[in-house]
């Protein structure tokens, strides 16, 4: 098969119905248990960094080296098992996959609270995104077929409110745990928690027909697209690629900042572990969880009247992200600096939504747990792979010259990644425009 076959034309599969259903109760109750799920799935990956400082006092360990277990050891786990993890899924019950998954980041999880060296921690985090790799493309299509096109927007923006809250809740009750017990026990608790949420999604979630909601069937398709020809057509399509390269330049600065910030305020800042667990979990909580519902909402309005906004949307909430970002690194106080905070939390996370719906939108129903692992894949290789490591070891690098501020330095290089994806998002909605320019040419 070829490229050109493995690949259809972006017109055959519209970016919304004329009328989209209503979804029914059952969809909510889905959406509630899976978001659930994914607040526990991003708690269980973020607890690392929200536990920075009192995990390197008892393992004497450097900044790189936290920021390999938080970036690089992680994210080879979590993107490459994502793959097959996908195609998997796409064969088989997605249900039953996110269920296995959940269970295995959970007790992984756990294994990290037991961990008494360096390398038994590293082995654990591995273990933990091995898990993990199969619970967010699952998940996005099991959405795609519980809400139609037109809806999914919202519904995918509720979805990934799960990082924001399972950020927010992790900073407040991981915090708040290791500041009156010890950092163990936050592990062993929520990974304890994760294992009962595998019961919970075998009780409330139903397996859902594949394409059901869509103006093309999935029965309508000939045959079932296999793994090769899905692997083609993703990095076949540039409007696909764009998007995941954008998306994993601005996680190159989203991860590489969120895997340091508590360090950061604690060791560069004066906050104490107390403080964090209040005022930076209120941040990321309300901050993030606004952008990302509002995206949801702005994305549903503007691509019902032109795709562009799909990359139009990321570009400027980036632009406008940028001042914040420099003054929260700049600031004198760590009071000013989580106020400045606020800023690139809400605005940096408006690209997630659009690239999810994005590529849910662009494929066939049979092959979306796949290319929503694709883009994980790269998105998450970059930035979650990258952007913590890339911190660490350029933390370490500025420490011999400036010891009491490595770090703020370190993510003051983090600014032109910004521009980066910028450029990147503005390459994709001109091909957006080039694209709506050649349809417009061809009904004459």
């Amino acid at each position: 098969m070829t490229a050109q076959d493995a690949a259809p034309p972006a017109s055959a599969f519209p970016a919304a119905a004329a009328s989209p259903a209503r979804p029914g109760a059952r969809a909510w109750i889905v959406l509630a248990v899976l978001c659930f799920v994914y607040v526990l799935n991003f708690l269980d990956r973020q607890l690392l960094s929200i536990l920075a400082k009192p995990i390197q006092d008892t393992l004497h360990i450097s900044d790189s080296q936290l920021g390999l277990i938080g970036g690089l050891y992680f994210a080879f786990f979590y993107c490459f098992i994502a793959i097959p993890v996908g195609w998997l899924a796409d064969k088989t019950n997605r249900v039953a996959v996110l269920t296995v998954a959940c269970a295995i980041w959970s007790a992984a999880t756990m294994a990290c609270g037991l961990a008494r060296t360096y390398p038994q921690l590293v082995v654990a985090r591995m273990t933990v995104g091995f898990g993990e790799a199969g619970g967010v493309p699952p998940s996005y299509a099991i959405i795609s077929d519980y809400f139609p096109p037109g809806r999914r927007g919202t519904a995918l923006g509720i979805y990934n409110l799960g990082p924001p809250i399972g950020a927010a809740l992790g900073i407040a009750f991981g915090a708040a745990i290791a500041a009156a017990f010890s950092w163990r026990l936050a592990f062993l608790i929520l990974g304890g928690v994760g294992l009962a949420a595998a019961l919970l999604i075998v009780a409330a979630v139903r397996e859902p027909a594949r394409g059901a909601l869509d103006p093309v069937q999935a029965d309508a398709v000939s045959g079932k697209t296999g793994f090769w020809p899905t692997l083609i057509m993703f990095f076949y399509r540039p409007t696909l690629v764009l998007a995941a390269l954008g998306s994993g330049a601005t996680q190159f600065i989203t991860y590489g900042l969120g895997n340091f910030t508590t360090l950061f305020l604690m060791r560069e800042k004066g906050m104490t572990l107390s403080e964090v667990a209040v005022w930076y979990a209120l941040v990321v909580g309300i901050g993030m969880s606004a952008g990302i519902f509002v995206s949801g909402r702005v994305i549903d309005i503007y691509t019902k009247r032109s795709k562009q906004a799909y990359a139009l949307i990321p570009a400027a909430s980036l632009a406008l992200a940028i001042p914040f970002y420099i003054a929260f690194v700049w600031a004198p106080s760590w009071q000013l600096a989580t106020l400045f905070l606020i800023g690139p939390t809400f605005l940096n996370y408006f690209y997630l939504s659009s690239s999810v719906a994005l590529v849910q939108e662009e494929v066939r129903p049979d092959q979306r747990v796949m290319s929503g692992a694709l883009l994980l894949l790269v998105m998450n290789f970059i930035g979650l792979g990258l952007g913590p490591t890339y911190v660490g070891a350029a933390s370490d690098y500025f420490r011999a010259a400036h010891p009491h501020n490595s770090l703020q330095i370190a993510l003051y290089t983090l600014v032109p990644f910004y521009v980066v994806a910028i450029v990147l998002f503005l390459w994709l909605a001109r091909l957006f425009r080039k694209e709506s320019q050649s349809a417009e040419e061809t009904k004459l």
